[in-house]
This record gives C-alpha cells, sequence and structure tokens, in this order.
C-alpha cells in the first residue's frame, strides 16, 4: 500500500492538471489533429518526419499506452504517450524562454532516464540538435566533444555529471546554461548558470500559457531533413568524429528496421546501453517512435539484470559481450550446483543444441525429439530464461563484435530469437540485418530495405542507404575521405558477400595486414575467435610484418577466479592470479584450440599464434586502452606496451613490466610485474585451396 501510495504521489506531482479534455489545463490542442494525427500516415513522411511530430501522432493514437518507464528507489514508474508529450512540451516551453534557437545545440549527459530523453525531443522540437555524451567520459573527454559540438546548453543526470561540467566550464565560452535533474548532493551550488530541471519545467508551463501556439507553430516547422543529432564515434584511432544525422537518417531507417521484425506498440525494451552511442538512439528513440512501443530505463547500470528479470522485454538489444557474460555466469552457477542438476542440464543443453534451432525455424524435426525437448523446456530451458529475463523475448540482436557460434547457437538452442545485425554509426546502425529463417553464426545479415551494399576490388565493404549521414561536424575532409559524391559510405571493413548474399564481415580493413612470409593477418579476426572463451574478457594481436602471430591477453577475472577457487588456487588481485602458470596452462589449451580452428581455414592457417602473454591489468577505458565503446585502441596499447611486443618476438620467457593506471579517483600509479610469455602449438594447414577473402559482388 505504501509504495503504491509513493507511485500515486509521484504520478499526480510528475503530470500537470488536467482539462476535461485529457490535456493539460490551459494547453490548447496539445494533441492536434492537422499533419500529426493522420493514422495511417507512415514515419518518415512529411507529416511524421521529425521525432516531435511523432510524439504528437501517439499522444492522439493511443494516448493511455505506455511510451517509458523508469525503475526508482525499487519502483516502477510508468509514462503514457500523453505524459510523455506533456513534459517534452514543457521542457520545450523552458528552453525557448531561455532564448534556445534553431541551429543550437543541447548536450544530454547521463544514464538511460525518461526526463534525458524528453530534453533531446524538447530540442529537437524547437529546431535545436541534440548531444548525448558518454556518462563514464572524463572530464577532458567531456570538454573535447562540449567545445567541438559548440553546445549552448546541456542537461546532467546527477552532481558526478555536474562537477564534470564544473570543472570545464570556464574554457567553454558558449557553453551557458546547465540543467540537473538528480537534486541529491546539489543543494549548496551556487553557480548562476546551474538549473533543476524541474524548474526548466515549471517555467515550459508558464511560457506555453503565455504562447499556446508557440510550441506547435515550432514542431510543424521541422523537417525531416533537418540535423537531429551529432553522435560521437569511438575515436579508436584519434579523436572522436561528430557524425550528424537528420531526422530523415533515423526515422526512415528505424521504420525499415521495425517493419523487417514486425514490431509492433505491444513490444517492450530495455534501454541500458548509453545515450551518447547511435544504436541506443535507434533502438530506444527512433524505433520506439516508430512503432510506438514502451521503453524501460533500469535503476542503475548495477541493476540491469535484476531489472531485465522484471521486465521480461519483448525486443532486446545486447553486444556479444553481454551475451557471452550471461552465458558464463550461467555456466559458473552450474558448475556449483549438485550432481543431478549438472547432469540434467548438460543432456538437456546438448539436446537443444542439436534440434533446437531447427525447432526455433520451424524445420521438421523428429516426434520423440519434439518430446524430448519439451521435456527440456519444462525441466531446464523455461525456468532457466525466465531467471534471465528473456522468457518473452520475440527478438532479440547482436552486434558491434563477432559472438561466438557456441555462445549464438545456445541462445538459439533455447528458443530465444536471437540475430545478428550490421551497421555503423554513419548509417544510422541498420545497415545488414538476419532475416527470420536465414539466421546463420558466421553472418551478419542481408541488406535491409533500400540499403545498397557493394564490396570493392580491395575487399573493402560499402553501403548506400536513407541512413547516409549528413557530415562529420567541422570535418569536411573526413567526410570526404567516408562518403563518396555518389553517397556511398566506405566502412572500413573488409568482407564479402557470400553465395547466399549475406555479408560476412572478416575485419577493419586497415588492420588486415601481412605476416613476412606474406601469410594473411587479420588481427580482429584472432582476437573474436579468442574472447569466444568466457575465460577471456580482451586480447590485441601482433604480426604485421613479423614472423609470426602472437597476442596479449585480458582475463575475465570472475570466470577465471571462480576457476581457480573450485581448484583451491589462492590469489589476492587481478595481477597475482594472471601471473599463475595454471592459469597460462588454462589459456594455452584455449590458444591451441583456435590454432586447430584456423589450420582449417587455407587462408588464415598461417597466422595461428604461436606465443602470448597475460596482461598484468586489465585494459581501461580511462587508461586510454579501450574507446567508450570497449574497442581496442591497437596502436596506441603497441606503443605504451612496445617491451611487451617485443618480448613476444625476442624468444624470452619472461619480461620486467611497469604499467601506469589510471584510478577512479584520477589519481595514476603504476604496476610492476615480471610477465610470462608463453608458447602455443601451431598445426598443419588443411590441404585444399580455400576461397578468396574478398568477393567483389553487390547486393540491395
Amino acid at each position: 500500500m505504501a509504495q503504491k501510495a509513493k507511485l500515486d504521489s509521484y504520478a499526480s506531482e510528475a503530470a500537470p492538471a488536467r482539462s476535461d479534455s485529457g490535456a493539460p489545463s490551459g494547453w490548447a490542442n496539445a494533441t492536434p489533429s492537422g499533419p500529426f494525427a493522420t493514422e495511417k500516415q507512415k514515419p518518415g513522411t512529411p507529416g511524421l518526419d521529425t521525432f516531435a511530430k511523432l510524439l504528437l501522432h501517439h499522444a492522439r493514437l493511443r494516448p493511455d499506452r505506455p511510451a517509458i518507464r523508469e525503475k526508482d528507489l525499487g519502483i516502477w514508474q510508468t509514462w503514457t504517450w500523453r505524459q510523455a508529450l506533456e513534459h517534452v512540451r514543457a521542457l520545450a516551453g523552458g528552453l525557448a524562454a531561455l532564448g534556445l534557437e534553431r541551429g543550437d545545440k543541447l548536450a544530454v549527459i547521463g544514464d538511460n532516464r525518461p526526463h534525458l530523453y524528453w530534453s533531446m525531443v524538447a530540442a529537437q522540437s524547437l529546431g535545436a540538435v541534440a548531444v548525448p555524451v558518454y556518462q563514464d567520459a572524463t572530464a577532458a573527454e567531456m570538454e573535447f566533444v562540449l567545445d567541438h559540438a559548440e553546445v549552448r546548453f546541456a542537461v546532467a543526470e546527477d552532481q558526478e555529471q555536474v562537477d564534470k561540467l564544473c570543472a570545464v566550464k570556464p574554457r567553454l565560452p558558449k557553453l551557458e546554461q546547465v540543467f540537473y535533474s538528480d537534486p541529491r548532493g546539489l543543494r549548496s551550488y551556487r553557480e548562476p548558470w546551474l538549473h533543476s530541471l524541474s524548474q526548466l519545467e515549471q517555467d515550459g508551463r508558464s511560457h506555453d500559457a503565455a504562447h499556446p501556439q508557440s510550441f506547435l507553430s515550432e514542431v510543424a516547422a521541422g523537417r525531416g531533413s533537418d540535423p537531429a543529432g551529432f553522435f560521437y564515434t569511438s575515436g579508436t584511432t584519434g579523436q572522436p568524429k561528430g557524425v550528424v544525422l537528420s531526422f530523415d537518417n533515423l526515422i526512415l531507417t528505424a521504420q525499415a528496421a521495425v517493419e523487417f521484425d514486425r514490431l509492433t506498440e505491444r513490444d517492450e525494451a530495455l534501454a541500458y546501453l548509453p545515450m551518447a552511442w547511435v544504436g541506443d538512439n535507434s533502438f530506444s528513440v527512433a524505433q520506439a517512435y516508430c512503432a510506438g512501443f514502451c521503453v524501460c530505463c533500469p535503476e542503475s547500470g548495477a541493476t540491469v539484470m535484476q531489472d531485465l528479470r522484471e521486465i521480461g522485454p519483448t525486443y532486446f538489444f545486447a553486444p556479444p559481450r553481454i551475451w557471452e557474460n550471461i552465458l558464463t555466469n550461467v555456466m559458473v552457477r552450474m558448475e556449483d550446483a549438485g550432481a543431478v542438476k549438472r547432469l540434467m542440464f548438460r543432456h538437456f543443453v546438448a539436446h537443444a543444441r542439436r534440434v533446437g534451432t531447427r525447432i526455433l525455424e520451424g524445420a521438421p524435426v523428429g516426434w520423440l525429439d519434439r518430446l524430448r525437448y519439451g521435456l527440456g523446456a519444462t525441466a531446464v530451458y523455461g525456468p532457466l530464461k525466465n531467471a534471465l529475463g528473456l522468457s518473452r523475448i520475440r527478438v532479440a540482436y547482436t552486434a558491434g563484435e563477432a559472438i561466438g557460434p557456441d555462445t549464438f547457437l545456445f541462445y538459439r538452442g533455447l528458443g530465444i530469437n536471437i540475430k545478428q545485425l550490421y551497421g555503423s554509426t554513419e548509417g544510422a546502425v541498420f545497415v545488414a540485418m538476419q532475416p527470420d529463417g536465414e539466421v546463420y553464426p558466421d553472418t551478419v545479415g542481408k541488406p535491409v530495405g533500400t540499403v545498397e551494399l557493394a564490396v570493392t576490388e580491395a575487399g573493402e565493404v560499402t553501403f548506400r542507404s536513407p541512413g547516409v549521414f549528413l557530415e562529420y561536424h567541422r570535418n569536411p575532409q573526413a567526410t570526404q575521405e567516408t562518403k563518396t559524391p555518389e553517397g556511398w559510405i566506405r566502412t572500413g571493413d573488409a568482407g564479402y558477400l557470400d553465395a547466399r548474399g549475406h555479408l560476412k564481415i572478416v575485419d577493419r580493413a586497415k588492420d588486415v595486414g601481412r605476416l613476412k612470409d606474406g601469410t594473411l593477418f587479420a588481427p580482429k579476426y584472432l582476437e573474436n575467435k579468442l574472447k569466444f572463451f568466457p575465460y577471456i574478457k580482451e586480447a590485441v594481436a601482433f604480426g604485421h610484418g613479423r614472423d609470426h602471430a602472437a597476442v596479449f591477453v585480458n582475463i575475465d577475472i570472475g570466470a577465471v577466479g571462480n576457476w581457480a577457487e573450485r581448484r583451491g588456487l589462492a590469489y589476492t588481485s587481478y595481477t597475482e592470479l594472471a601471473g599463475k602458470s595454471e592459469v597460462y596452462d588454462l589459456l594455452r589449451a584455449k590458444v591451441e584450440e583456435v590454432n586447430r580452428d584456423l589450420a582449417r581455414d587455407p587462408v588464415l592457417a598461417g597466422s595461428q599464434i604461436a606465443r602470448f602473454l597475460i596482461l598484468p591489468k586489465e585494459l581501461d577505458a580511462d587508461d586510454g586502452e579501450l574507446t567508450r565503446t570497449r574497442k581496442v585502441r591497437r596502436r596506441l596499447i603497441g606503443e605504451k606496451y612496445a617491451a611487451l611486443v617485443e618480448a613476444l618476438y625476442s624468444g624470452c620467457a619472461e619480461c620486467e613490466s611497469v604499467l601506469q593506471v589510471r584510478f577512479e579517483d584520477g589519481r595514476t600509479g603504476s604496476v610492476r610485474a615480471r610477465v610470462r610469455v608463453a608458447e602455443a602449438a601451431t598445426f598443419p594447414a588443411a590441404k585444399g585451396s580455400g576461397a578468396p577473402l574478398t568477393a567483389p559482388r553487390k547486393a540491395g
């Protein structure tokens, strides 16, 4: 009863008083007829070509259906499409009163929160451009983005983000006003440019009452060709680039993906990936606004798995590492289970791997196998999916990196319709997707919608689509290098189209090299094969111009720690565990397993891994070794750990290492360790001629 009273109280405070028509008192025509209200109109058409127009459309068509949820203090709170419109309109009024104009930039910094999403749409409704920033960015990284994007207003989630803005604002003359959503810890702050988001809404309602037609006029003036947002790349080779995407880019590609998987207003998704990532904007904003489904925001990053179980989404996206972490946790828990439970789990999982995917795809399966699968669903698959929060999944995706075939087929064997997609920031995410019935572990799908795909003679994947970005902000040279005059995007990925018309990605084109003997060397391909194992969290491969391939490895402290504890291996830190001979033996077996697999590929057999070492520290974005999207900065790592790279090729058995680290409070320190270098067995190449790495073809 207390929880219900709290929720009712919050709802009454969050939503302004309504008139009998359902609109807030004094707000004329909150959900108008006209260009925003034609039920048969399709997202992307002139009447529904911006997020604000789509919001007005849903507020009229389905006003009382849930639009967004957030878990706060353990309670799920829900806002309908009508309530979402009320908040967006109030925020837009407040920004308009402060002088936000068309073309201005508004930054949003924080975890996935309804008010942060609404702030972006509110700014866009006035013709301004949203600039989401990674919430875990350092103050220096944040300063670069805000300065480069020429941000005038910023919305921060909490004190942590406000403190970073306070540190950099003196060097950002164009940043005028900052608003915060969570007031905790900010009571004593007296900066004249700092205000609460609730006050901005209150001022916006007053402004709207005085100018009742202003909001609708501004929304109507928006066009699909207008810039919607700047989305900064991960910056693997230098400073991030600001990708400018229009409403047409985001909405047309999102609508094509909605139709591809038949998403509807009945679907639900979990928004937990960084708002600064273009993927979150595509899944949690563009697709949600196209289909009208509900987006759910978890309480925090630490509670995502619990919140996933409570919500049970029907539509879900996760990068491979998350799918692999979930599977690793399942396997670790099963190792600690009783003998009977372990035996039953292994038996039914093995059966699911054999027939589960065929059942999922509607292929013929014998009645006895179906019966056993049904028993497995009752005893194992159903309870497991329920415990993971995946019981209601209708369609799920993974992208960004290659996912291990065993991991991929494990989930599909359980009856979870997980598929792969391929995309880029410059293409508004959706480039290739796997159709139902054509889901393969080794491809990323076919061109979606009106996308055209082509592979150049050099083996680089290129595409052209409605999602092709407008430009890199303030970087015409980079724009010209990436986007041809005909609108083709050079992805920088090496790949080919197979006989089924599916796209296969091999590596980044610029990273593909040759060993000294001329053997093809694809470092990302090797790294991904190693990361398929739950014990390996990260890998960095070297070999271009060298005698053989070699790698740095990061262990997964959770998986390897559990493995060590079951064997009575004591350790006190990551560094100590990483240096144990037993751990080296464990990883040597995995490296050699990769080498056996490579030996069966005549094209890559010569790039088997001859030597490896386990880094005594984890690669970290705060140390500049990974991007904020956890992509390896290979060149920087090669320079930073040059002594260890040389140790891989000098023949020595160990090397003294002093590694610099940055702590969470900003202090720096060092880790001193003697790093072992291990040998790994290599295997003769299989006989036969391999298929060419590249096969210039076009699809779409």
